[in-house]
């Protein structure tokens, strides 16, 4: 394929993934996006800003290089997200697709500045240990580069907690909202998904449990987890 048929095919791609957060109910109104990268090509397609999902088309798609340039004329403005996704994709680099919402649950559980535990198997399936809540971004950092500064906070959590963003593919920024990522702009929308889920199963379980739940043995996540991940997966049709 040629380049332009590569960006093509990418702007079909990351528009079907940006139709799948209001069909999933991730997003109200416009809050939300879903951001591919192509590092040989060196462009990056996102969804542009605050465009109802309803009018939505392929041909709307942001392309820019990989630092959040726009590269074609009469274009869209891009998400005001972008300056994240530039941040996540380069100190990622196993990473393609990454999606943002404001979902009810996980943004709960950001605006709680909790970390989601591991209190069952559909966690377990997904995240090999706890969805992590960022620390807040100080006033000097959102006054500065806020979105930017968004993505180093990201970063600075995996990090500093050890984290393999392939085995905890996603992360709660604090008052803020989750992100989500994966090998495609798809992927990342359908692990958004998947940690709405667990943010409500797990307010659940605190509810209904009444006292501190304790966490999901260490041999149910390490069972659940690896069926699903790794050179010894067996679930699914391989």
């Amino acid at each position: 394929m040629s380049r332009e048929e590569i960006i093509q095919q990418m702007k079909e791609d990351v528009c079907a993934a940006n139709l799948k957060l209001p069909e999933y109910g991730l997003v109200t109104l416009t809050w939300g996006n879903v951001a591919e990268v192509n590092r040989e090509l060196g462009v990056i397609v996102i969804k542009p800003s605050g465009v109802p999902y309803e009018t939505m088309k392929p041909e709307d798609m942001v392309v820019t290089d990989l630092d959040g340039n726009v590269l074609e004329e009469d274009s869209l403005r891009p998400s005001s997200d972008l300056p994240t996704d530039v941040v996540l994709f380069r100190e990622f680099p196993e990473i393609t697709g990454i999606t943002h919402t404001h979902s009810i649950q996980g943004a709960a559980w950001a605006q709680a500045g909790r970390d989601v535990p591991v209190y069952g198997t559909t966690h377990a399936d997904n995240f090999y240990g706890p969805i992590p809540c960022t620390r807040d971004l100080t006033k000097e950092e959102v006054e500065e580069a806020y979105e930017e500064n968004t993505g180093h906070v990201i970063v600075e959590t995996f990090k500093e907690r050890d984290i393999d963003p392939m085995a905890v593919p996603g992360v709660l920024v604090r008052n803020h909202g989750t992100f989500s990522w994966g090998n495609s702009a798809m992927k990342s929308v359908e692990v958004g998904k998947v940690i709405e889920t667990v943010c409500e199963m797990a307010e659940r379980t605190e509810t209904l449990s009444r006292n501190a739940q304790e966490p999901i043995p260490q041999y149910y996540l390490d069972k659940h987890y690896y069926r699903k991940h790794g050179k010894n997966a067996y679930y699914g049709q391989g």
